[in-house]
């Protein structure tokens, strides 16, 4: 019977504490014991299982599908957004919202964050942003060469400026193209000292945000002219690339697919990202699926926010199982 009394006090403080609400204090002024017995008490009604932790996601939420992600690729953390359809537009602008609400909770004072300005969906991200009162961020830094087709390049440089705006950083754009003509412009162009300014911040990021391309570049990629050839991009679909992180391209199991095209591209390298503390990545939609699941392998995202839709494609079992986020459901 002592053991039965036992699990009653133990019973009893416990619906105290958790249901009635009643502060560790008063319960130990009512029962008459220590406030440390209390706790103790508290300790042991999780280690009976009298007290369990049950976590209720929300619906539109996919905890399942985030688990399974980080689970199957080691990644430290998986958003996967609600989205009504499976189309670019709407993957693009849901992945933005969700993307400018993390930042805003998580940036710590003083970070320089790296950015890769040729993404749509870092574009809406930075939409999203609100103004952040007293200034976080210490540096923007463009992470790719931001110059190309002036139609398009004026949106890769308000990328920038107005991240840093909005954060109340110091904007450091990277005045040269994305590629150059051939390795020996390119060693030219690192001759100007304002390019070796932006990319000597590199070493210095604590958090970049990048997007993942398909071989085939996007739109935005594609009118800004930082781009290979249809010739190029071919030698690298036959080398087994199937996507790139700022134009550095992968295999389906996360290796560099290395190419003398490589000495043209003006930015930062996969190699250098791994050093980052943290990297974000914001991707989604069915033409990107291959080109994702290659870029979670090359241990270099921490963070990947993508959309239901494409997460059930990453881990269909997981899928399956999710009641909120299986393939099986009609979009709505």
């Amino acid at each position: 019977m002592s053991r039965l009394n036992e699990l009653r006090l133990i019973a009893r403080v416990a619906q105290m504490y958790h249901i009635e609400g009643a502060r560790q204090a008063d319960i130990a002024k009512h029962l008459r014991i220590s406030q440390a017995t209390v706790s103790r008490i508290l300790k042991k009604a999780v280690d009976e299982e009298i007290v369990r932790t049950t976590v209720v996601a929300p619906s539109g939420t996919y905890a399942e599908l985030e688990t399974a992600i980080r689970d199957r690729f080691g990644v430290s953390e998986a958003i996967v957004v609600e989205c009504s359809e499976d189309r670019d537009g709407a993957i693009m602008a849901r992945i933005g919202e969700a993307a400018a609400h993390f930042l805003e909770a998580t940036l710590q004072p003083g970070e320089i964050i790296g950015v890769s300005s040729w993404s749509e969906t870092i574009l809406r991200m930075v939409d999203n942003i609100h103004p952040m009162k007293g200034g976080r961020a210490k540096h923007i830094v463009q992470t790719l060469g931001g110059m190309g087709d002036p139609t398009v390049q004026i949106h890769a440089n308000q990328l920038t400026t107005r991240l840093a705006r909005l954060t109340g950083a110091e904007a450091h754009l990277l005045s040269a193209p994305g590629v150059a003509q051939s390795r020996e412009a390119k060693l030219v162009l690192l001759g100007d000292p304002y390019v070796r300014e932006t990319m000597d911040l590199f070493g210095k990021i604590t958090l970049a945000i990048v997007g993942i391309g398909a071989v085939e570049p996007s739109s935005m990629l594609a009118r800004s002219g930082n781009v290979f050839s249809s010739r190029e991009l071919a030698d690298i679909a036959e080398a087994g690339g199937v996507g790139d992180i700022s134009l550095r391209f992968f295999d389906a199991d996360g290796a560099l697919v290395k190419t003398p095209l490589d000495d043209r591209v003006i930015g930062m390298p996969l190699e250098s990202l791994r050093g980052v503390d943290r990297v974000m990545a914001l991707a989604g939609g069915q033409s990107k699926t291959k080109a994702i699941e290659g870029a979670l392998r090359t241990g270099v995202i921490d963070l990947l926010i993508t959309d239901k839709f494409t997460a059930a494609r990453l881990v269909p079992d997981a899928a399956q199982n999710d009641p909120e986020g299986g393939l099986q459901r009609e979009p709505v």
